[in-house]
């Protein structure tokens, strides 16, 4: 596909190297000359240096050959005007960054009445993650499928956790509850785990379960988490703000401590039922003195990467069973952060790039949908989660799975049918209407079908 990105911040660079990654034909544009640049060293882009808002600017970028065109600049409203120009130019697909918390109520009808394929808005969708890492505090990361029903969830195996140094096949056979190991991680190497596969100590595993017995699933394999009752927030930019509307409807106690006066007086303005603290979240003293050793989870949200990272690693040191969270922007220190005793990581601009290139791989040149739902990147990112809707005349129907040829490094993890959750067996088949996820270390897949050999 001919895909144009507009505004190359920390989201729009890491979108347009994921779609060249896909073999998606990309220009970017970007008003600065600098970054332009420094991009075009980086990734096999096309460079436009200009105003995306502007007709010229995109003619001269190829707007009426453009399959797609995703408007990631900093500005909701820059966004919004890029994409309903891009569209009367002849822009097949439109995606825009809408973040403003005052859209997102809106956000539906911004997008129906401009056409747009969708409006992403990666504040919002930062602080989604978080909520569901907040349901379950032993997990890193947690994603829903299958319409909520179906969590895919990676957690460390300790000493004291029931599946260490076993085999898949025998820990998990003696389970009471569905569950299935689809990914495991173990240093730098990533595997797609077989019925002998050993779990060590350490490693790193995704494991799909029915959501409604998520929690039993822990319990079993003896990893037990207290309740979030009191949750610490550090930093009230708008991932803060999204993550406290949601938390002011439920039962718990929240504190944000936020240096900005400003900020802080607008927060408490939005949110009354929420502690609100004017103040340096770096200062010790502070800390303490609002809760930090009564609380069940602490999330880092400033600004600064060092700063989230080093203030998680603190919490920890005081609180040793107090659940961190922390936001990173940057990802060049990847693999020493996921070393560090810190609970979960989440980069906004990853969860707001897999939403993106899931979309992409739902379209194709023809602008017909395929029959992807959802897709998400796992264990550090090395993992695709893949939720395909099959339809009618796939090669899958009619064959049970164990007759089906399925590629080496690709498991076929659950099937949502209406309310029934399955987690497949050899002798399982699917049917025309179902939902499945599939879990792959190697394959970019758009099509359910591309499963097969």
């Amino acid at each position: 596909m001919n895909i144009i990105v507009v505004g190359i911040g920390k989201v729009g660079y890491t979108v347009a190297e994921q779609l060249t990654q896909e073999n998606h034909d990309v220009t970017i544009i970007d008003i600065d000359e600098g970054v332009v640049n420094d991009t075009l060293q980086d990734i096999d882009v096309i460079g436009v240096i200009g105003n995306g808002a502007v007709s010229k600017t995109l003619i001269g970028a190829g707007i009426d050959t453009c399959d797609m065109l995703i408007a990631l600049t900093g500005s909701d409203e820059l966004n919004i005007i890029t994409c309903l120009l891009a569209k009367n130019l002849g822009a097949q697909n439109t995606i825009a960054r809408v973040r403003n918390l005052e859209y997102s109520n809106d956000l539906k009808i911004i997008k129906d009445s401009l056409g747009l394929t969708m409006a992403v808005n990666p504040e919002k969708e930062a602080a989604a993650e978080i909520q569901r890492i907040l349901k379950f505090p032993i997990a890193r990361n947690v994603t829903f499928f299958g319409h909520d029903q179906v969590d895919i969830l990676s957690f460390v195996a300790n000493k004291n956790c029931s599946l260490t140094d076993k085999a898949i096949k025998d820990s998990f056979s003696r389970l009471k509850t569905q569950a299935l190991a689809c990914a495991v991680e173990r240093g730098d190497d990533i595997f797609i785990p077989t019925g002998d596969f050993v779990i060590k100590e350490n490693d790193t595993i995704a494991v799909l379960t029915p959501t409604a017995t998520a929690p039993e699933f822990f319990k079993q394999i003896g990893l037990r988490a207290h309740g979030i009752k009191n949750i610490m927030i550090i930093g009230g930019g708008m991932i803060a703000m999204y993550l406290a509307k949601s938390l002011s409807h439920i039962n718990v106690n929240t504190t944000i401590v936020e240096k900005d006066i400003e900020k802080a007086k607008t927060l408490s303005e939005m949110f009354p039922k929420i502690n609100i603290v004017h103040g340096d979240g770096t200062n010790r003293s502070l800390l303490l003195e609002e809760g930090l050793l009564e609380a069940d989870a602490f999330i880092c949200l400033t600004g600064i990467d060092e700063e989230n990272i080093v203030l998680s690693l603190f919490a920890k040191n005081v609180s040793p069973k107090i659940k961190t969270i922390t936001k990173v922007n940057h990802t060049l220190f990847r693999e020493v952060i996921k070393t560090l005793n810190i609970d979960s990581v989440v980069y906004p601009k990853f969860t707001t790039a897999n939403i993106i290139i899931k979309n992409v791989r739902a379209i194709q040149s023809g602008n017909e949908r395929t029959d992807v739902q959802q897709l998400t990147r796992i264990i550090n990112n090395k993992v695709e989660a893949i939720e395909f809707e099959v339809h009618e005349g796939s090669a899958l129907i009619g064959k049970t799975l164990s007759e089906l040829n399925i590629r080496r490094n690709v498991l076929l993890g659950s099937i949502t049918r209406g309310k029934k959750v399955i987690i497949p067996k050899g002798s399982d088949s699917l049917r025309a209407g179902d939902t499945v996820v599939v879990v792959t270390s190697t394959e970019r897949l758009s099509r359910l079908d591309d499963i097969l050999e």
